[in-house]
């Protein structure tokens, strides 16, 4: 047997080949625009709150008003964290964070929702 039969095996492995940034860009796109509506739901959230409490006479209360604070710049900060973490990985794995980041925005929502106006009035 001689050496040039034997296949050595590279120190380095192989990258496959990696995705089009255009796939990754038109993915993060997409999910932009879901996390969009969920921050102008927030605004709207924000805004509808502070009318019907001027309408009874009082105001938001201080935690009220950082609920639904979180509930503006939650979906902000999940996507740009969702977006740095798949960065270098695959289409499928920063669909599937992106995704992932919806469902949790949405459970945010729905424990904001929960709340109702009279927990977040003074």
């Amino acid at each position: 047997m001689s050496d040039a039969s034997v296949s050595q095996s590279p120190a380095v492995p192989s990258r496959g080949r990696r995705t089009p940034r255009w796939l990754l860009s038109g993915i993060a796109i997409l999910f932009g625009l879901f996390y969009a509506y969920d921050i102008w739901e927030g605004i709207g959230n924000l805004v509808g709150l502070n009318i019907l409490a001027q309408s009874l006479d009082t105001q938001l209360s201080g935690l009220g008003v950082f609920v639904l604070l979180v509930g503006i710049l939650g979906p902000l900060l999940v996507f740009v964290l969702a977006a740095w973490i798949g960065r270098s990985r695959g289409a499928t794995a920063l669909a599937a964070l992106l995704l992932v980041g919806l469902c949790l925005n949405a459970v945010t929502a729905a424990n904001i929702f929960t709340l109702g106006a009279g927990s977040l009035l003074v």
